[in-house]
């Protein structure tokens, strides 16, 4: 019999750990769950686990991400037909992830992806601020594919949609079995009807430092893939290239409202801290991102790219060389080189409306 190699034993050894853990999690809920005992169930020494993952909390996520990662659901093929029909399309899905009455309350919280007691610090509470605005902005886009005769921004509207169907994760954890999920998916279509009002022109923009004209190479990695549709980006395309901190995650709608129609925009996460911020960060989008595409068809959100870059491989190929939570840095490409370098904030928007053939003022959405 062959011998493993090394990689294949420390995947190996990281599929135990994670299988335990999940047990472990299912039977006794993320506060109550020990380490020791997950060590004991993998039959592996408590330092085999840390070494593999550096917290219970990035133990904790990576079991939820291996839960998303793995969930099933054909992709969508055909837009819905309205903006209501796409509303009760998405929160059905969604709620789908309810536990069933017979769950254990920590299996239904698994269940639910739940992180009550395990995000209890200030900077992953600002993370996931910017991740639900991030959420909002990736379901805002398919909504609005649902009415190209009627532009319009409709964030406000996901974001409402949002808070609703994280309220009922919320109460089904807490009081489960309380409420119907039919109606609630009745109430998300209806929410089509609302008038908000909704546009885009943000104050600070027209104020933004613009960007640096350059003609610099472009070196970008390869390998890198995008969260949306699972298939690698080519970077080497011309557009816009967006790297911000996981703090910073809400610029992605700067770049998507200022970049030239049809022009690529990839925008990169990037943490120092792949084992909780990242995964964290991958978790969310990914569990969301499995939602939307059995409501909407993936390229519902071409030209976007959404990557998350834990080696800061693309930040560094951007001319970064330290990045954390509030990174917010942008270049534009065209025909394989680097023709503008932003920085700060509103760097997206500075080098999407670089140069003389692009509107130097935010684009309105809604108006």
């Amino acid at each position: 019999m062959a011998r493993l190699t090394r990689a294949q034993q420390q995947a190996r050894t990281r599929a135990s750990v994670l299988a335990a853990a999940r047990q472990e999690f299912v039977e006794h809920g993320y506060g109550q769950a020990k380490v020791d005992r997950i060590a004991e169930r993998a039959e592996l020494t408590r330092g085999a686990v840390y070494s593999n993952f550096p917290s219970k909390r990035a133990l904790y996520l990576a079991v939820l991400l291996d839960l998303v990662e793995t969930a099933g659901g054909a992709d969508a093929t055909v837009l819905p037909g309205s903006v209501g029909d796409a509303l009760g399309s998405f929160a059905r899905v969604w709620l789908e992830r309810l536990p069933l009455t017979e769950d254990t309350a920590a299996g239904g919280r698994l269940h639910l992806r739940s992180l009550v007691g395990v995000v209890d610090d200030d900077r992953h509470r600002a993370v996931l601020a910017q991740l639900a605005r991030l959420e909002a902005l990736l379901l805002a886009l398919g909504l609005e594919a649902c009415s190209p005769e009627r532009p319009a921004r409709l964030v406000r509207l996901a974001e409402i949609a949002v808070t609703l169907l994280g309220g009922s994760g919320l109460l089904a954890e807490l009081a489960p079995g309380f409420g119907d999920p039919f109606d609630r998916a009745r109430a998300c279509a209806h929410l089509a009807h609302l008038d908000l009002s909704d546009t885009w022109a943000p104050p600070h923009l027209p104020y933004v430092t613009p960007a640096t004209p350059c003609q610099d190479p472009w070196t970008p990695p390869t390998g890198l893939v995008d969260r949306i549709t699972g298939s690698p980006v080519d970077l080497g395309a011309d557009g816009l290239v967006v790297v911000l901190g996981a703090q910073r995650l809400a610029a992605a709608e700067e770049a998507v409202r200022s970049a030239r129609p049809g022009e690529q925009v990839t925008v990169a996460a990037v943490t120092g801290d792949p084992a909780e911020t990242g995964a964290l960060v991958r978790l969310r989008t990914g569990d969301l991102i499995t939602c939307l595409r059995r409501v909407f068809p993936p390229r519902t959100w071409e030209p976007l790219r959404l990557v998350v870059d834990d080696t800061a491989r693309l930040a560094e190929a951007v001319g970064l060389t330290d990045v954390g939570d509030g990174t917010e840095a942008a270049v534009r490409v065209r025909d394989g080189a680097v023709v503008a370098r932003a920085g700060g904030r509103g760097a997206a928007h500075a080098a999407a409306t670089s140069g003389t053939d692009h509107d130097t003022h935010p684009r309105e959405v809604g108006t």
